[in-house]
């Protein structure tokens, strides 16, 4: 039985809102969009009006202002009718939409979220470099005050959101010299002089969402654009992370849900030997592993998303919860894959495309090497 935190009767009608929302619109044009590499406006229009891109939002700057675990249920059922927008969802509100409620001053607030909230405007994060990753001290982008603005300078690589999106939070030294110290977040608006979006990315999976590099060529914004105090960037960005991870959890959570959906379908209607495949013992323990490890990731993104606004040592929960739960997830595809057989290799068979949308999991919002070293920092308090 699946561990369920005392989830309130609202969170139990959100959830039977959002499933009923995904099954009927979302998950019956989701193999088509993919094929397409399609990014499905007029859903994520949708998803605006039912308040899915505003949830970590303030309430009066028009946003849902939930708590992180409404949040991951939200994301979980999303992704499973299709991980393109749970992943689209995920980043407009924890990595855009929630440092700039967190930093912001007042004034940007009051200019940049409303729109935000309603899902009029969807947001980006812009801090991988083409030649900076993990590592993202090294990042090369720079930004200079200029008067009444700041004039940005560089190339940002891997943008979820690029092209549709309309905000983005973009990370540039503004003190070379002093390294990761000499970092600053800014806000930079799509319609910014001197901003540019390349061309989207050919994608092995997640391909309904939109990827593609982004450059600052003399890109010029508001003074006060500028997200906490010059140099706080770094900070502000591993903060972020930190609360992203559990979106990227339950993401993973919400793909390993349908993986196990589909296995077990196919288990029971496949006959081999004269008898379904569902009746071999070697099938069953591949679903009931898979089932095991569907409700411990669950339970440990719900625990990190519970205690993230309540203990100092929160990161650490959400790095583990990113870990395992994506892991977690990457392997219950591969076993749902090899249930299928030579079928599940047929781009015809869904859980082709879960194989395919799942594997960026175990990278994205850091890696899974990464998250072992948070989560032993934590440990070791280095």
């Amino acid at each position: 039985m699946a561990v369920e935190f005392g989830l309130t009767e609202e969170q139990e009608l959100l959830r039977a809102e959002i499933r009923r929302f995904a099954e009927e619109r979302i998950l019956p044009g989701t193999a088509g969009r993919d094929r397409r590499h399609e990014f499905p406006a007029d859903l994520v229009a949708e998803m605006g009006e039912l308040g899915l891109l505003g949830m970590l939002i303030a309430e009066r700057h028009g946003g849902g202002g939930v708590e992180p675990l409404t949040y991951c249920l939200a994301v979980e059922e999303v992704s499973r009718a299709c991980p393109s927008l749970g992943v689209t969802m995920s980043v407009t509100n924890s990595v855009c939409g929630w440092p700039i409620d967190r930093f912001a001053s007042e004034e940007l607030k009051r200019r940049v979220l409303p729109g935000m909230a309603s899902g009029q405007v969807l947001g980006g994060f812009c801090v991988t470099e083409p030649g900076s990753g993990s590592d993202a001290a090294s990042m090369r982008a720079t930004a200079r005050r200029d008067g009444d603005s700041w004039v940005l300078e560089g190339e940002k690589a891997w943008i979820t959101n690029a092209g549709p999106g309309g905000v983005f939070v973009a990370f540039a030294k503004t003190d070379p010299a002093a390294g990761k110290r000499g970092i600053s977040a800014f806000v930079v608006t799509a319609d910014a002089p001197g901003f540019r979006v390349g061309a989207p990315e050919e994608k092995l999976g997640l391909r309904a969402s939109r990827t593609a590099n982004v450059y600052f060529d003399g890109c010029r914004i508001p003074a006060g654009n500028l997200l906490g105090e010059e140099g706080q960037g770094l900070k502000i960005a591993l903060a972020t992370l930190d609360h992203s991870r559990l979106g990227i959890a339950a993401q993973s959570v919400g793909i390993h849900r349908r993986a196990l959906e589909l296995a077990t379908a196919y288990a029971r209607e496949r006959v081999q030997f004269g008898v379904p495949i569902a009746e071999h013992q070697a099938i069953r323990f591949k679903l009931a592993t898979m089932a095991t490890e569907l409700e411990a990731a669950r339970a440990l993104t719900w625990y990190a998303a519970s205690v993230s606004e309540q203990r100092r040592d929160a990161g650490r929960f959400a790095a583990e919860a990113k870990a395992y739960a994506s892991e977690a997830a990457n392997r219950a595809c591969w076993e749902a894959l090899q249930i299928h057989g030579g079928n599940g290799f047929s781009e015809e068979y869904e859980v082709a495309r879960l194989y395919r949308d799942v594997r960026v999991t175990t990278i994205y919002e850091g890696t899974s090497e990464m998250q072992r070293l948070v989560i032993a920092r934590h440990l070791l308090g280095t």
